[in-house]
């Protein structure tokens, strides 16, 4: 195996392992990772390439060092976590399509959420957002899509696959608003088969 890829995969894991930590053990800033003698064990490499994985993540601000103390989380924000994680999970070919799919499909049970509590004034004012110009990226519409679904921690999610999304490919530009006055018709409509191969043609319109 290339050396260099070698090298990557391992700073892959001690990234995936502190995410892990951070959002599954609400880890605060402050807060000690494992040593390196622990963190060899877990991801079942070398002490010194764990040593070398930690001292990229240090340089990028995610960790410091405490001489005698160990190694603690850095104070970032939750925006600069997400870049700073993207530049590394995210060159991982199966988290990216990962990414893309999961966002559809949180995408797509909004769409059930809203055509089963529908809100007809709310979709007239997204009508009509995208109908003076307001919405101007394809997100900026699926915001108001997920926000209407009136579930807090499926936005929060959204929000969070928009986020690494973007990493990927930006978000896109909506050049034409006649698609997504076709999907706002079929969400008034009630008509859940057909507002989901709306949606899956509107994707596919990108590809």
């Amino acid at each position: 195996m290339n050396k260099n890829i070698s090298k990557t995969k391992v700073y892959l894991e001690i990234v995936d392992q502190i995410r892990q930590m951070i959002y599954e053990d609400g880890l605060v800033s402050g807060d000690k990772l494992p040593s390196e003698r622990e963190l060899s064990e877990r991801l079942k490499v070398g002490r010194s390439s764990v040593r070398e994985g930690l001292r990229a993540l240090e340089l990028l601000g995610l960790i410091e060092t405490r001489r005698g103390e160990g190694t603690f989380l850095r104070d970032f924000t939750d925006h600069h976590l997400v870049d700073l994680l993207s530049t590394f999970i995210l060159q991982d070919d199966k988290v990216k399509n990962d990414v893309k799919i999961t966002k559809e499909l949180v995408e797509k049970d909004a769409i059930r959420l809203v055509i089963n509590n529908l809100d007809r004034p709310s979709i007239e004012l997204i009508k009509y957002k995208l109908e003076q110009g307001d919405l101007t990226l394809e997100d900026d519409f699926f915001l108001e899509i997920v926000q209407l679904s009136n579930i807090h921690l499926l936005f929060k999610i959204w929000l969070l696959l928009k986020e690494y999304a973007s990493q990927l490919n930006g978000s896109r530009e909506i050049k034409d608003i006649k698609p997504y006055l076709q999907l706002l018709h079929t969400i008034v409509e009630e008509n859940l088969p057909l507002s989901l191969q709306f949606y899956d043609d509107l994707k596919n319109m990108s590809k």
